[in-house]
């Protein structure tokens, strides 16, 4: 799969903060038409202390929820660690890795912030209009404030920032701390929690994030063993 990125990679904070800025407005937080996710990807990445950098992208059957296709890419990174910034550490070798992906997904599901974020564009914006396909991003943090929401499964409380909504507190397993999420691209809330839902059948975390994430440890213990 073939993901263009007409901008060059920013080398400092301030020019990815000016890029974050200029790109922003692109966002689209609806569905443009009625959507049929039927191949659903979760994206994950893993850094160490010396620059290296693994990513992992995980396809799933969005109805028996069975692993269709997995790619993997490795890389490396000199660009400094920046809260808000961290996208530019991991988007080169998550586009990597969608080269090295043979099917083109409905939904992309990312381990980071889409608009909770404080320039309202995080890692699950970025990447959702470098595809161009349905974005959305489920955190285990909140960046913002939020008040808890009810115990039961599928709960949701609004998270704010700067008085404005920008995505979600989710509750995806009754009495266990909620997951968080928020619009990439292409998508509106409504539809991001009900897919989320839709991907916890067992545990807190959608199964695209847990199988993408087993498989960035595994990637990076083989490369610093």
């Amino acid at each position: 799969m073939k993901v263009a990125n007409p901008d060059p990679w920013p080398r400092t904070a301030d020019a990815a903060i000016a890029l974050q800025d200029r790109l922003r407005g692109r966002v689209i937080a609806s569905n443009p038409s009625a959507p049929r996710f039927r191949l659903i990807a979760g994206l994950d990445s893993a850094y160490d202390d010396d620059g290296n950098v693994v990513a992992a992208i995980v396809v799933v059957d969005a109805e028996t929820l069975e692993t269709v296709e997995t790619a993997t890419a490795r890389g490396t990174t000199d660009f400094p660690y920046v809260p808000g910034l961290l996208a530019f550490r991991e988007l080169p070798t998550t586009l990597d890795a969608f080269e090295n992906l043979g099917v083109t997904p409905d939904l992309i599901i990312c381990d980071s912030q889409g608009l909770a974020h404080p320039r309202r564009f995080g890692f699950a914006c970025h990447i959702g209009l470098l595809a161009g396909i349905p974005t959305l991003g489920v955190a285990k943090n909140a960046w913002g404030e939020f008040e808890t929401p009810g115990a039961e499964r599928g709960s949701w409380s609004d998270i704010r920032i700067d008085g404005e909504v920008v995505g979600r507190a989710l509750r995806t397993r009754s009495n266990v701390k909620p997951v968080f999420v928020s619009v990439g691209h292409l998508i509106d809330i409504d539809t991001a929690c009900a897919r989320v839902l839709s991907l916890t059948p067992e545990f807190r975390q959608p199964e695209t994030t847990r199988r993408a994430d087993r498989l960035c440890r595994q990637l990076l213990t083989e490369l610093t063993a």
